[in-house]
C-alpha cells in the first residue's frame, strides 16, 4: 500500500487519513495532473481501494474515471485501470445473504449513476473494439456487469447504439478464449427477453458460429463453455418464432443430431455432460413446442424425422445406463416431436425396446407408469409421452383400444390395453389416475373407439360372470369403503369420472349404457346432494359434469331416463341452482387453472395431479351447455326444437336456393356463351357478304367498260374492217372477241342472279336467328323474374326485421348522439364561464400589483423625505422589506402561472 501514499504525497508514519479522505486527494490527482504517469498512478490506487472502499470510491471518482475513458483514450494501461476500478464498483461478488443484498442495492445505484448519460454506454462499446487484452477484457466484464444490474435500460441503450449489437458480436472471433467466453456470458445477459436484440444477434451469424464452438469444445462432452453456447441459444430461439424459423431454414437442425450420438457404455456421466445434454433437448423441445404456431411445429418436426434426430433420440429413450434426469427429459422431447405429427408418430409405434423377446417402446413405457416404484416425473413424462402420441392420431387411438378387445388378446404378451386396465384397478391412487387419463385419450375426439370400447369385458372374479369396463369403472366409484382402503380415494374418483367424462360425452350410445345400470344415477344424485368436506367439493362437480352429459346427449332412448325425467329428478332431488353451483366447482379450482396452461402434465407432489389439460378444454366446452340444459324448462325447450327446426327448413330453403340460384348463373353463362358464338358466327356472314359484294363491283365494273367497248365498235363497223386491216387484224378474231364479250355478258347476268338469291337466303337467315334469340330471352327472362319474386316473397319477412331491429339500434343511437351533444353544450358553456373568471382574476391582481407598486413608491419617497431631514433608517429593515416585496411578487406571478396553465 506504500505506492497509495506515495501518490497521495505522505507517508504512513504518524496520523492516517481515513479512506476518504485518500480517494478524496485521488480523485484531486487524477482530475488536475498535467502528467499521464501522475493520473495513471491515481487511478491505479483508486482500484486498489475500490473493493474496500466501494461506496466513496463510487461516489466520488466515477466522472472522474468517465472522463479518464473520454480523454486519455491512447494510453492502454491508465483505460484498463479506470475499466476495472469501475467493474468493481458495479459488480456485486458477495457471498453472503445479507452482505450481497447491501451490494446488490449499491450496484444498482452506481449503475444508473453511470447510464444516466446514454454516452457512457457508447464509450465502453467503442472502448470494445480495442484489441488491446487490458481493456477489451475488463470493457466486456464491466457491460456484462452492467446488463446484470440494469439490463433493460443498459439494452434500450445499446439497441440505438450505431452498430452496437454488431461490435459485441465480434467478441466470438477473438482468439483469446478468455474474451470469447467472457463475451458468451454479455451476449446472454443482452438477449434476455428481447426480441428486437435477440433478432439482430441471430441475423449476425450468431447460430453458426456458437455451433462451430460447441463442436470444437466437444458437443455433449465439453465443459462450461459448451453451457454457456447452449444457453445463449435458448435465449435466442425461445418464444422467438422469427429466430425459430431463421433456425430451421438455416438446416441448423440438421447439425444438432452429432449431439445425441451416444455409445454402448452410458455408465459414468459426469456432471457437465448431463448439463449440457439436458440443455441441448431443452433446444429440441423449443423448436417444437406446442406454444409455437402449428406450421412452424410440423415443419421443424418433418424436418427432425427426415435427419434422423427422432431416431437418435429414440436411441437414447431405449439405451441402457443413461442417467434418470436425462431420460426424463428425454422422454419429453421424444413427446413434443411426435405430437400431432402421423409420420412421427407411426415410426414410434414402431420402435422396439432391446428386449428378449423385442416390446414395443410404447409397452416399455407404461409399464414404468402404472408401476408405482419408478420416480414421480418419469411417470409423468411417460404419461405426457402417451398423450402426444395419441395427440390427433386416430390410427394410434384405435390400435390402443384394439389391444383390450376380446378378439385381439393375446395371452402370451402384455399390451398396452392390459397394463392400463392392470392401472386403472390397482392399489396405488396415482396409477389408477395416470391409467384412467391415459384411456380417456385413447377415447378423444373418437366416436369409433368410443363405442369400440364398450364391448371390453372383464373378468372380475372365477364362477361370476364378465362385467364391461364401464360398469367395472361406475361400481369401483360407487363402493367408497374400497377406495377408503386404498389410501386416497379423492385422485382415483377423480381420474375415473374424466374418463366417464370423456368416454360418454357427445356419444348417446354410452350415455343409454351407462344410464342402463339401474344403480348409477341414483349414486351420481346422492353425491350431489350431499354436503361433505372440502376435498370431495371437486367429485361433487365432476358427479354433477357426468349427470349434465347424460342430459345433453340423451337421444331419449331409455323410459325411465329421458331427457324431461333427469332434470325433474335434479329438481327433486339436488334443486336446479344447486346442481349449477356443484357444476362450477370445477373450474373453481385452483389446480384446474394450472393444467389448462399447457399440455405437459407439471406437478410438484402427487397430490396436486387431478387434472388433465384436454379434460380442461372438455369442462369449458360443456358447462355452459349443459347449464342451459338444465334450467331451461319444457316449454323453451320445445319451443327451441321449433326455432332449430324453423332454420333448418329455412336453411334448407336457403340451400334450395342457393343451389337454383348457381344453376341460373350457369345458365346465363351458357346462352351469355351461345349469344357470343352467334355474334362471332354473324360477324363472319357479314364479311363474305362484304366480299361478295366486292367481287359483284368488280364485275360491274368490267361489264360496264366491255359494254362501252361494244357500243364502239357498233357506231364504227365501217371502220372497223379499216382499222383491222391496219391493225393487222383479221375478221376470225374480231368474230372470236364479239363471242368472248357474249359470254362475259352471259357470265355476268348468271352472277346477279346468284347475287340475288344469296342476299335473300342471307336475309332470312338473319330473321330465323333474331326470331329464336328474342324468344329464348323473353323465356329466360320471364323465368327468371318469377324466381326473383319467388325469392324476395320468402326473404321479406326476414329483411324486414332486420329492417326493423336496425331502424331501433338508428333511433337508440340518435338519442345517445343527442345526449352526448347536449353533455358537450354543457361543458363548452362551463368551459367560456371558467375562462371568464380566469380573466377577470387576471384583471384583479394587475390592478392589486399597480396598487403594491403605488405604495413602494410612496414608502421610497417618504423614506427619502426622513432621510433629508436627518432621521436615521435601518438597512436591514429596508433589505427585508425589499425581500419581502420581490418574495410576494414571485408567489404572485406563480398563482398567475398556475391560473393560466388552468
Amino acid at each position: 500500500m506504500n505506492y497509495i501514499w506515495e501518490v497521495v504525497g505522505r507517508h504512513p508514519t504518524g496520523q492516517q487519513p481515513t479512506g476518504a479522505e485518500t480517494i478524496q486527494k485521488l480523485c484531486d490527482r487524477v482530475a488536475s495532473s498535467t502528467l499521464l504517469e501522475d493520473r495513471r498512478d491515481a487511478v491505479r490506487a483508486l482500484k486498489s481501494l475500490s473493493k474496500k472502499y466501494r461506496m466513496e470510491v463510487g461516489t466520488m471518482a466515477m466522472d472522474h474515471l468517465v472522463r479518464i475513458l473520454q480523454t486519455d483514450r491512447a494510453d492502454t494501461e491508465i483505460l484498463g485501470y479506470a475499466l476495472d476500478t469501475l467493474y468493481n464498483i458495479v459488480c456485486n461478488d458477495s457471498e453472503e445473504e445479507n452482505q450481497q443484498k447491501q451490494e446488490e442495492d449499491l450496484g444498482v445505484q452506481f449503475t444508473d449513476k453511470f447510464i444516466q448519460e446514454p454516452d457512457n454506454i457508447t464509450l465502453l462499446l467503442t472502448l470494445l473494439e480495442e484489441f488491446d487484452f487490458h481493456v477489451r477484457w475488463p470493457g466486456v466484464k464491466l457491460l456484462t456487469a452492467l446488463l446484470k444490474s440494469q439490463c433493460a435500460p443498459v439494452q434500450g441503450i445499446i439497441l440505438v447504439s450505431p452498430m452496437g449489437v454488431s461490435r459485441l458480436m465480434d467478441l466470438l472471433a477473438d482468439s483469446r478464449e478468455v474474451i470469447r467466453n467472457d463475451g458468451l456470458l454479455l451476449l446472454q445477459q443482452l438477449t434476455k427477453g428481447n426480441t428486437a436484440i435477440q433478432k439482430i444477434v441471430a441475423f449476425e451469424n450468431a447460430f453458426e458460429r456458437l455451433l462451430e464452438i460447441i463442436t470444437e469444445e466437444g458437443s455433449s462432452d465439453g465443459g462450461i463453455v459448451v453451457e454457456d453456447c447452449l444457453l445463449l441459444l435458448l435465449n435466442l430461439l425461445k418464444n422467438n418464432s422469427s429466430n425459430q424459423n431463421f433456425f430451421k431454414e438455416g438446416s441448423y437442425i440438421q447439425k444438432m443430431k452429432p449431439w445425441f450420438e451416444v455409445g454402448d457404455d452410458n455408465s459414468g456421466w459426469s456432471a457437465q455432460k448431463v448439463t449440457n445434454l439436458h440443455l441441448m433437448l431443452q433446444l429440441v423441445r423449443v423448436m417444437v413446442s406446442p406454444v409455437n404456431s402449428p406450421g412452424a411445429t410440423t415443419s421443424c418436426q418433418k424436418a427432425m424425422f427426415q435427419c434422423g434426430l427422432l431416431q437418435q433420440l429414440c436411441t437414447i429413450l431405449m439405451a441402457t445406463g443413461v442417467p434418470a434426469d436425462i431420460l426424463t427429459e428425454t422422454i419429453n422431447t421424444v413427446s413434443e416431436v411426435i405430437r400431432g405429427s402421423e409420420v412421427n408418430q407411426d415410426y414410434f409405434a414402431s420402435v422396439n425396446a432391446p428386449s428378449n423377446p423385442p416390446r414395443p417402446a410404447i409397452v416399455v413405457l407404461l409399464m414404468s407408469m402404472v408401476n408405482e416404484r419408478q420416480p414421480f416425473v418419469l411417470r409423468c413424462a411417460v404419461l405426457y409421452c402417451f398423450q402426444c402420441f395419441l395427440y390427433k392420431n386416430h390410427k394410434g387411438q384405435g390400435e390402443i383400444v384394439a389391444t383390450l378387445l376380446p378378439s385381439t388378446i393375446d395371452a402370451n404378451s402384455i399390451s398396452a390395453g392390459q397394463l392400463l386396465c392392470g392401472g386403472l384397478f390397482s392399489a396405488d391412487s396415482l396409477s389408477n389416475w395416470c391409467a384412467a387419463v391415459a384411456l380417456a385419450h385413447a377415447l378423444q375426439d373418437n366416436l369409433t373407439q368410443k363405442e369400440q370400447l364398450l364391448r371390453v369385458q372383464l373378468a372380475t372374479s372365477l364362477g361370476k360372470p364378465p362385467v364391461s369396463l364401464l360398469q367395472q369403472c361406475t361400481n369401483i366409484l360407487s363402493q367408497g369403503d374400497k377406495l377408503d382402503r386404498r389410501g386416497s380415494r379423492v385422485q382415483t374418483k377423480v381420474g375415473l369420472l374424466m374418463l366417464l367424462c370423456t368416454w360418454i360425452s357427445n356419444c348417446p350410445i354410452a350415455v343409454m349404457h351407462f344410464l342402463h345400470n339401474q344403480d348409477n344415477v341414483p349414486f351420481l344424485t346422492g353425491q350431489i346432494s350431499e354436503n361433505l368436506g372440502e376435498d370431495e367439493r371437486l367429485v361433487q362437480g365432476l358427479c354433477a359434469l357426468l349427470l349434465g352429459i347424460c342430459i345433453y346427449y340423451n337421444d331419449n332412448s331409455l323410459e325411465n331416463y329421458t331427457k324431461e325425467k333427469l332434470k325433474q329428478l335434479i329438481e327433486k332431488r339436488i334443486g336446479k341452482e344447486n346442481f349449477v353451483e356443484k357444476l362450477g366447482f370445477i373450474t373453481k379450482h385452483e389446480l384446474y387453472s394450472r393444467a389448462a396452461q399447457k399440455p405437459q402434465p407439471a406437478f410438484s407432489t402427487p397430490e396436486h395431479m387431478l387434472f388433465d389439460h384436454e379434460f380442461t378444454k372438455l369442462v369449458k366446452e360443456l358447462e355452459g351447455m349443459i347449464t342451459k340444459a338444465v334450467l331451461r324448462s319444457s316449454e323453451e325447450e320445445k319451443k327451441e326444437e321449433e326455432v332449430k327446426k324453423t332454420l333448418e327448413q329455412h336453411d334448407s330453403i336457403v340451400t334450395q336456393y342457393k343451389e337454383l340460384i348457381r344453376e341460373q348463373d350457369s345458365q346465363i353463362n351458357e346462352l351469355k356463351e351461345q349469344v357470343t358464338l352467334q355474334s362471332s358466327q354473324n360477324e363472319k356472314l357479314q364479311n363474305t357478304i362484304t366480299q361478295q359484294f366486292s367481287q359483284i363491283q368488280q364485275h360491274k365494273d368490267q361489264y360496264n367498260i366491255l359494254k362501252l367497248k361494244l357500243g364502239k365498235d357498233n357506231q364504227q363497223t365501217g371502220n372497223q374492217a379499216e382499222a383491222a386491216h391496219v391493225n393487222g387484224l383479221q375478221p376470225e378474231e374480231l368474230s372470236q372477241l364479239r363471242e368472248q364479250l357474249e359470254e362475259l355478258q352471259r357470265q355476268n347476268q348468271l352472277l346477279q342472279t346468284q347475287l340475288t338469291e344469296k342476299d335473300s337466303l342471307i336475309t332470312s337467315l338473319e330473321v330465323e336467328l333474331l326470331k329464336a334469340q328474342l324468344q329464348s330471352q323473353t323465356a329466360e327472362i320471364t323465368q327468371l323474374q318469377s324466381e326473383r319474386q319467388e325469392l324476395l316473397r320468402g326473404s321479406e319477412t326476414t329483411v324486414s326485421g332486420e329492417v326493423k331491429t336496425l331502424l331501433e339500434s338508428k333511433e337508440l343511437m340518435e338519442k345517445e348522439l343527442a345526449s352526448a351533444t347536449s353533455t358537450d353544450a354543457i361543458m363548452q358553456a362551463e368551459k367560456s364561464k371558467l375562462q371568464q373568471e380566469v380573466q377577470e382574476s387576471k384583471k384583479e391582481q394587475d390592478d392589486l400589483l399597480m396598487l403594491l407598486a403605488d405604495q413602494d413608491q410612496k414608502i421610497l419617497s417618504l423614506k427619502q423625505r426622513l432621510k433629508d431631514l436627518g432621521e436615521t433608517i435601518e438597512d436591514e429593515d429596508d433589505l427585508d422589506s425589499r425581500d419581502q416585496f420581490d418574495d410576494d411578487d414571485d408567489d404572485e406571478e406563480e398563482v398567475e402561472e398556475e391560473e393560466c396553465d388552468e
